[in-house]
């Protein structure tokens, strides 16, 4: 397919684009910073004209896509004001939505967030592990956002029935070059409890866009994309007893599972991470 990628220069769009390229796709880069070149469109996703010109075709780069994935966004909290932030992701999001719909682009996979499973979990989860089957508890502005968009997705769909909208709610994005800090954590298990000890590979993330974009058919789903195990080397009920002792406890927790169940995007989607932070380094795939 021909994929337009927004956020193609950010930490996970790099990647995803390298890995969508990889497996065969040709990808074109949006983004509001990036090197002129083949490939690559430099625009305002806040501004519609230049997003439905984008996606429909530029000068020789394209005439059309056939997909599009939507990484582009403010990427967290407290980076920029909360109004600022707000304006930011649901007006980019929006526009490449609706541009996608009017232009015919049916199927659309987009990053949403575990923050909106109630991050940082100063109000404890209502059960662990984590699934998506409870309702969204946006914690701050940039999770509202996320739940917005959600809503917005569920709704479009309905008016374009023909739409797929995929929301993968990545955990922690990280490369190998951020593993060698993962140790630290097991001093203190409160460093990481905001979001269950949880993280996903820059590598699977793209795994996981690319088996939506292969899989998902007409309508909105929501998965949890996290790796397949947590950041910490102290085990689980360790973790959890310490923690979130009053939390309710559905099924086996593992010893270090991921506690931000995937087991919905295993099952619909045939995601399967492979890759954890305790194999080592692996620069040869970075």
């Amino acid at each position: 397919m021909r994929i337009a990628v927004t956020g193609s220069t950010g930490k996970l769009g790099t990647v995803v684009a390298r890995e969508l390229r990889s497996a065969g796709h040709e990808v074109i880069g949006l983004d509001v910073e990036g090197a002129r070149g083949p490939g690559f469109v430099k625009l305002d996703l806040t501004d519609y004209g230049q997003v439905i010109d984008a996606l429909g075709g530029v000068g020789d780069q394209h005439e059309g896509v056939d997909a599009l994935v939507h990484l582009a966004a403010v990427p967290a909290p407290g980076i920029r004001t909360d109004v600022a932030t707000f304006h930011n992701n649901i007006t980019a999001t929006f526009n490449v939505f609706w541009a996608a719909a009017r232009l015919g682009i049916d199927r659309i996979v987009y990053a949403s967030s575990e923050t909106v499973l109630g991050l940082p979990f100063d109000t404890p989860p209502p059960y662990i592990p984590v699934d998506e089957a409870y309702p969204a508890r946006p914690e701050s502005t940039y999770s509202l956002v996320k739940h917005l968009e959600e809503q917005m997705a569920i709704e479009l769909v309905r008016w374009n029935p023909q739409l797929a909208i995929t929301a993968l709610r990545f955990s922690n994005v990280m490369n190998p070059d951020d593993y060698a800090e993962f140790p630290d954590f097991d001093a203190d298990a409160t460093l990481r409890k905001w979001n269950l000890w949880g993280y996903i590979d820059a590598r699977d993330g793209a795994q996981a866009i690319e088996r939506a974009l292969a899989v998902a058919g007409p309508g909105f789903q929501r998965y949890i994309i996290a790796a397949a195990d947590t950041v910490m080397s102290r085990p689980n009920a360790e973790l959890v007893a310490e923690v979130f002792p009053e939390v309710e406890l559905r099924g086996e927790l593992g010893v270090h599972d991921t506690l931000l169940s995937i087991e919905k995007a295993r099952r619909e989607l045939g995601y399967a991470p492979r890759h954890s932070w305790r194999d080592g380094p692996d620069p040869a795939s970075r």
